[in-house]
């Protein structure tokens, strides 16, 4: 009976709600906007003919009436008005970071598919917030202090994976039951899911290494690292070991990504000819294998045509490494026939990830990275940078496809973004990667995308005078590392402080809304998926739905009464 009262309190107020959809009054008419010289003429220059391309319209005719952007106003106010809030709990969550997506380079790949109005797939998710990401002692953040801020709930310093901002960089010895921390994975093993991570970069890169490892510096993935800062390798695990020995590494289901090297000895060669990193004789690879021979079905693969054949029916544990240190660009996979027939892509190794892990009748956690936006970024390659965030879309439609919206919680974010900024004023239809306008100082062209700072900087300029800017219209805008312009030498170009976006889609996708630091992201997730410190909590949240609707119910009924 209870049930049944409160099934009809649900569709009372469901019913009230698609009643309330209301007609937005007349908008205002758009302003003019003039962009003219100093002088009041707009400036031109013998560069400006060579420079530009023909203009094409980018953008529909219906766009020039009103009538259009009134009418999408009201459909989109319309879908958000009649969504009602999943308020389930969710049996399993996907989680994707796409290092240093920025929100220009979210922005500036919509255009890099073709038009502004587009929406990358995870931009039609229901629920967007915004969060902070500054570390403890810095304004601007690195990928090691913000993966632990993400995926272990803990803001830290610069530098660090895993361990209390009290703990300074570099330090051998701390007493590590007191600082060292576990995360979302290990949260997720403990309530009985499977779990798994995927990345384009090395595997024990910041950014995956936030999933397992404690380390007193991001760049300790191999003995010699760790030596180098003289740490004792004994004494001081680096990150490729606690990929193998570290039980919470050890049961990860799926680990796909790049980096042999810091798995291998430097006297062993990897499969495709190229040495490991190692000096201390251990073959972390092999040592794999070994443990989860005695744990289950296991499966080391090194190419895509392994990968893609992987039987996830019979198949408990699978490891891919594709590369001695990062993966290759999606641009030059599809270049190159026989990389793209030995590399997977991040799409590839998404499916087979979900494909593995949803045999869990409990559930499951995956953490996937898109890692080469981030790189590219730091090499001023904005192409490279746009067509990384595309493929990363791609991935996350393919998880959202093969999963229910009901039972599985997916959340997109960003570690960090980038100096790149998306200026000028350029027409409708320009290309995002070309010209974008002419300075009406030195009568020069500029790209529409350029960095604050970077290598490229050398470019930028003539080499007789660092004041005087080269002419633009010369690059090859086809070129797919071409530079793009900077304003500060950097030997790489910097990341940026800005807050970064996150989309979810699914149960309680609703708690992401608003503003909020970086580190509530797990536990927003733990508690939508009952682990951690919710998963003795599980069935409390039986009566959530009803108080939902009564919610509902009440704040129809007062709009309704207010209307008349």
């Amino acid at each position: 009976m209870r049930d049944f009262a409160r099934y009809c309190v649900c569709f009372l107020a469901f019913s009230l709600t698609a009643g309330e959809l209301v007609t937005v009054p007349g908008a205002r008419e758009p302003d003019g906007h003039s962009r003219r010289g100093k002088d009041g003429s707009f400036k031109s220059s013998a560069a400006s003919s060579r420079s530009q391309t023909p203009q094409v319209q980018g953008f529909q005719e219906r766009e020039l009436e009103t009538d259009y952007w009134l009418e999408q106003a009201q459909q989109t106010l319309a879908q958000k008005l009649a969504t009602p809030h999943n308020t389930d709990h969710a049996k399993n969550v996907i989680f994707f970071i796409g290092d240093g997506m920025s929100s220009q380079t979210v922005a500036a790949t919509r255009m890099y598919l073709g038009n502004e109005a587009n929406f990358l797939s995870f931009e039609n998710f229901k629920d967007l917030g915004s969060v902070r990401t500054y570390c403890v002692n810095r304004q601007v953040s690195d990928s090691s202090c913000t993966a632990t801020a993400y995926l272990s709930g803990v803001k830290i310093n610069y530098g660090m994976v895993n361990i209390a901002a009290s703990v300074d960089r570099y330090a051998c010895e701390y007493d590590r039951n007191a600082s060292d921390f576990d995360g979302l994975l290990k949260w997720a093993q403990d309530a009985g899911k499977s779990t798994g991570i995927v990345t384009t970069t090395k595997i024990t890169h910041a950014t995956p290494a936030g999933a397992y490892a404690s380390s007193a510096n991001r760049y300790w993935e191999n003995d010699v690292e760790v030596a180098s800062s003289d740490c004792d390798p004994s004494r001081v695990d680096d990150i490729a070991e606690q990929l193998v020995d570290k039980e919470v590494a050890q049961r990860f289901n799926v680990v796909l990504g790049g980096g042999r090297g810091n798995l291998l000895p430097k006297e062993t060669m990897d499969e495709e000819g190229k040495p490991g990193y190692r000096e201390d004789g251990k073959n972390l690879i092999e040592q794999w294998k070994q443990t989860h021979e005695t744990m289950g079905r296991s499966q080391y693969v090194w190419n895509r045509e392994q990968l893609m054949s992987v039987d996830t029916a019979n198949t408990d544990y699978l490891l891919g490494l594709f590369e001695s240190g990062h993966m290759k660009y999606n641009l030059e996979l599809k270049d190159n026939s026989e990389a793209s027939r030995m590399e997977p892509t991040l799409e590839d190794m998404t499916r087979k990830a979900i494909e593995l892990l949803q045999r869990n009748k409990n559930g499951y956690v995956l953490f996937v990275e898109g890692g080469l936006i981030d790189v590219a970024h730091h090499e001023t390659w904005a192409r490279l940078a746009l067509d990384e965030t595309a493929e990363m879309a791609k991935a996350i439609d393919t998880a959202r496809k093969m999963t229910s919206e009901q039972d599985t919680l997916i959340v997109v974010s960003s570690d960090h973004s980038h100096t790149m900024t998306y200026n000028g004023y350029p027409k409708r239809g320009n290309d995002i990667l070309g010209l974008g306008d002419i300075s009406d100082e030195d009568l020069l062209p500029y790209t529409t995308l350029s960095y604050a700072n970077g290598l490229s900087y050398y470019t930028t300029y003539t080499e007789e005078n660092h004041a005087i800017r080269a002419d633009p219209s010369n690059y090859d805008y086809k070129q797919t590392d071409m530079r793009y312009m900077a304003m500060v030498p950097m030997d790489a170009e910097t990341h940026g402080g800005d807050d970064v976006g996150v989309w979810a889609s699914g149960p309680m996708s609703h708690l992401f809304r608003g503003v909020y630091e970086q580190n509530t992201i797990p536990y927003l997730i733990s508690y939508i998926a009952q682990i951690g410190d919710y998963y003795e909590e599980s069935d409390s949240g039986a009566g959530q739905p009803l108080a939902v609707c009564l919610s509902l119910l009440l704040g129809c009924s007062i709009a309704a009464l207010m209307r008349r």
